[in-house]
Formats: structure tokens, sequence, C-alpha cells
């Protein structure tokens, strides 16, 4: 391999090497004897590189409950109104770096979004609205709005931590996954 000096005006962050094909066997590149790389600056220093990086999203009742368990360990079990702090007026934080109800986290590790529905997380939330009591009572009505109002509620109950909803959804992946098989 044969290297010529650096480029003519002495820039370091010159065009990336052109390789020419002299023969099958001999390869000649047009850049210096030093390796360029894009994480280097110029001064020797190594910058970080950002690289997004796509999460595989859940395709099973349980890998939903699992997924959300994580995002809650992670960043919380939020309790409110919402199922998410600051839903109108924080338009930056990404929602998997928030807090999230029990509901948002099923709907955010499935779809993305706290706020979009997908049959597999409405799935999820019926099925583990069925396993959830609150004040001793199973969910009022069985239409979607109903139960997901009533994971709501269990998640809202005084004293709820995000340990014991963690817990819960690990439970409900298993007995998911137990029924599957």
């Amino acid at each position: 391999m044969t290297h010529h000096g650096a480029a003519p005006d002495g820039n370091p962050d010159a065009t990336p090497p052109r390789l020419h094909l002299n023969n099958l066997n001999e390869i000649e590149d047009t850049v210096s004897v030093q390796t360029i790389r894009p994480t280097d600056l110029p001064a020797g220093h190594r910058r970080t590189v950002h690289v997004d990086v796509t999460i595989p999203r859940p395709t099973t009742v349980a890998g939903a409950f699992r997924a959300a368990a994580r995002v809650l360990a992670v960043n919380g079990l939020y309790q409110g109104g919402d199922y998410f702090p600051n839903a109108l007026s924080d338009v930056h934080t990404p929602f998997a770096s928030r807090p999230l109800s029990i509901v948002a986290a099923l709907r955010c590790a499935v779809e993305g979004d706290p706020r979009a529905y997908s049959l597999l997380a409405d799935e999820a939330l019926m099925v583990l609205a069925l396993r959830l009591e609150v004040d001793g009572e199973g969910p009022e009505d069985h239409d979607l709005f109903g139960l997901e109002a009533h994971v709501d509620d269990w998640g809202d109950a005084e004293g709820r931590t995000t340990e014991s909803a963690v817990a819960v959804l690990y439970a409900a992946a298993d007995a998911s996954e137990q029924v599957a098989a």
C-alpha cells in the first residue's frame, strides 16, 4: 500500500481516502499514514458519538408486561390524574424517560407512546385488569376504558410503590406464559 502526504491544504478533516484498485491484489489510498477517525478531534481528543438504536418492541402479552415493568423500574410509577407528568407542557422529555402510570408504561413499551393504542397493549391491559382488585373488587366495566380505569385506580392507590407495580407486571407475565403454554 502506498501512502502519500497529507491533504494539500493540511486539513486533517479532508475527505475520506479514495481507494484505487491498481490490480486485484493492490489497493492504493491517497491519505496520509495517520488514519483519520470520525471520532477523533484535531487535538487528539475523543468525542462521544450519538448512536440511535432501535429497541425491539414486545410481540406477546408476557413481553409487554416485562417491557412495561422495565420502564417503570427505571423511571418510576406515576400516580396522578394523567398517565404521565406534564402531559401537555413538556414536549421535550421522551415518554420512555418519564415516570409513567401502569397503563402508560404498557402503551409506551408496546408502541413507544403512552397515548398510542394497539391491540397488544389493549390485550395486556385487559389481562392485567382482570388480575387486579381495588378495594376487594374487580373491574366494574369490562370495556377497554373501564378496564384501563381499573388498572389506573390500582396504580393510584395510596401507598402503592414502583416495586409493587413492577412485581405485579412480572407476575402477570409469568401467569400469561403459563396460560399460553
